[in-house]
């Protein structure tokens, strides 16, 4: 059984949803993100959600923009990713890992080659932005022969024919866009979300995570429970760029953030 079926099942018996936050890799540095990676388990987080640093996010708003071009300047590459999730399951063998990016780095870093060292790194699902399912045979069949899920979008703008479509070969969990537009730049109701959540439930038994918007407790705590995870994003990405230095981390750094991901924790457990 994958880590991410395994957590969604535990979670199910708990009778609760997932908390996913996510991090930029490289962000500000190697160091800092790796040690707030290691840190985020302890902090709260169910699933874990790793930006892979790319030059042209088109689907990221200004704040992860930023994220990721302080991590290209911090020398993020896709191969430096992995051995930052290596080192993670140094001291984490439960946590499930999962990277969103773009095709163009996998597809200059080899699909076959890349399934295998992500699932030998420890990775456990890919969200791949830009691919849609028409193209998602340049990794299906690597990622199938590695064990590693890749994990299917849909937002609002989705027609059932489509959901169906998409949704028929998923795998791990689906990510739900909640708004139509770029990350941190909005938020879904809980009304919007109550109800789209049971036309996707009906092309799929996923669990499916929402993203994109949710940024409070409060929303996490709604989204946890009107789906079955919530992603927290932009928010903890704007943390930390507040608490930095010239670009650099700060004493401040890592506290903020944990302080913050411990609140939305507690929303979504309670």
């Amino acid at each position: 059984m994958s880590r991410i079926k395994a957590r969604f099942d535990a979670l199910k018996t708990e009778g609760r949803g997932a908390l996913i936050p996510y991090l930029q890799a490289f962000d500000p540095d190697y160091e800092t993100s790796l040690e707030l990676l290691k840190a985020m388990p302890a902090a709260g987080a169910d699933l874990i959600e790793i930006g892979v640093p790319f030059s042209d996010p088109s689907a990221d708003g200004p704040t992860i923009q930023a994220a990721a071009l302080r991590g290209l300047k911090a020398g993020a590459t896709l191969g430096g990713v992995l051995e930052m999730v290596r080192s993670f399951r140094e001291t984490d063998a439960e946590t499930p890992i999962i990277l969103m990016g773009y095709l163009n780095p996998i597809d200059s870093y080899g699909p076959a080659e890349f399934c295998f060292d992500a699932v030998q790194a420890g990775v456990d699902g890919i969200i791949v932005v830009d691919m849609p399912t028409e193209e998602a045979d340049l990794l299906d069949a690597h990622a199938r022969a590695a064990g590693l899920d890749i994990i299917s979008l849909v937002a609002p703008t989705t027609s059932r024919t489509r959901l169906f479509h998409v949704l028929k070969d998923a795998s791990g969990f689906v990510y739900y866009v909640s708004i139509t537009g770029i990350t941190g730049t909005g938020s879904a109701s809980q009304a919007q979300l109550e109800e789209a959540l049971p036309k996707i439930r009906e092309a799929t038994d996923l669990p499916v995570a929402i993203g994109f918007g949710i940024s409070t407790p409060e929303q996490a705590r709604a989204a946890s429970r009107i789906g079955d995870a919530a992603v927290v994003a932009s928010a903890l990405i704007k943390t930390m760029a507040g608490t930095l230095s010239e670009g650099q981390a700060t004493s401040k750094t890592l506290p903020a953030v944990l302080e913050q991901l411990i609140a939305l924790s507690a929303a979504v457990r309670a």
